[in-house]
């Protein structure tokens, strides 16, 4: 990709989608969450005549909790509201609804940012990854343990059980007093809002309809996070190379959806946009995609393309691209793990 244009150059590019619209965030407010309320009822309703009727419909309630995630997000950005406080207030209520902390996730998601694509400073808010060259000179057990955290199972299947229902609901070692209580708080209304629905519905209905919509939203979600940034030539540096213009714009996918989808996720598919300037609103990430061309040269991925992600497993930096277990084991192999005689020959890229 050519190069990018200095990070000053594209924040005043960006700069005038940055404004946050009062009446546009307060009627994506409304046409998220009241829906999600009312399927989440209608759920319970169907269970008296058919289960194979309440799946459908918390399959469709789990895709406005995702879309009540972002709004979180953008609380988290100070990118929803003018209003510091009125930021925290709603972040704190969505976050409740997505199983989420505000305070512990907004500080791990501001290093996320301000990190993401420099090999480094891995570690925080991102997800593991390893080079070939760390992979090759790990122990077998690091190695055992980094391909079971990659096996598509685990991440997508076991991943959400873990971060929402156990990570989340514990404080880092380094969280401040803020950031505690923002724990403490959430899991406190959470153990009243789940009690006063199980009082309202019963237990085994409250389960039968809140287990599907919390799986079906967390794998999507860690879905989307994945995407985002492991896709074939992705980018990765060093600290001293690393620049936050290409990391935004070159580790960052365009995700082109579907218009519904598209609207069920926020925009959150123009992730390129949202790490080049985290202030601007999620309604006003395509807007800035269309009218600035240097972000128009983003990496774009599908629904088709993106599932072949699913094979990228370790950042090579020889090749600058994602590899394949299966070829770093191979080449291993026939070099019997001397690590700086690896080759990693450039993988063919659809079109050339």
């Amino acid at each position: 990709m050519a190069q990018q244009p200095n990070l000053k150059s594209m924040k005043n590019s960006v700069a005038p989608f940055e404004h946050v619209d009062t009446k546009s965030s307060i009627r994506q407010l409304i046409n998220t969450l009241a829906p999600l309320v009312l399927l989440w009822y209608a759920a319970y309703l169907s269970l008296s005549v058919s289960y194979w009727l309440t799946l459908p419909i918390t399959i469709i309630a789990s895709g406005f909790v995702i879309r009540t995630f972002i709004i979180f997000h953008d609380c988290c950005h100070q990118s929803f509201f003018k209003s510091r406080l009125a930021n925290e207030i709603l972040g704190t209520i969505t976050g409740v609804v997505a199983l989420v902390p505000y305070q512990q996730w907004k500080n791990t998601h501001s290093i996320h940012h301000a990190t993401s694509s420099n090999l480094d400073k891995r570690g925080t808010g991102d997800m593991w990854v390893l080079t070939v060259e760390e992979y090759a000179e790990s122990s077998k057990w690091r190695r055992l343990a980094y391909r079971i955290y990659r096996n598509p199972l685990v991440m997508f299947g076991l991943g959400p059980i873990f971060i929402f229902l156990f990570s989340y609901r514990f404080n880092r070692k380094a969280a401040k007093r803020k950031e505690r209580i923002g724990t403490y708080i959430t899991n406190t209304s959470l153990v009243v809002l789940y009690a006063a629905l199980c009082l309202a519905v019963g237990w085994q209905s409250f389960l039968l309809i809140q287990i599907p919509i919390f799986l079906v939203s967390g794998s999507l979600g860690i879905w989307l996070f994945y995407v985002q940034h492991q896709f074939e030539e992705s980018y990765f540096e060093n600290d001293e190379e690393w620049s936050y213009v290409n990391a935004a714009v070159e580790g960052s996918s365009y995700y082109k959806l579907p218009k519904l989808f598209q609207w069920l996720t926020g925009n959150i598919g123009f992730h390129h946009v949202h790490h080049l300037s985290p202030k601007v609103p999620n309604y006003n990430l395509e807007k800035a995609h269309n009218a600035i061309p240097p972000l128009q040269k983003a990496t774009t991925i599908t629904i088709s393309t993106s599932l072949q992600s699913l094979n990228f497993r370790l950042w090579d930096e020889k090749s600058k691209t994602f590899v394949s277990f299966r070829k770093v084991k191979h080449l291993l192999k026939k070099t019997g793990s001397a690590v700086e005689t690896v080759k990693i020959p450039r993988p063919s890229v659809e079109g050339e």
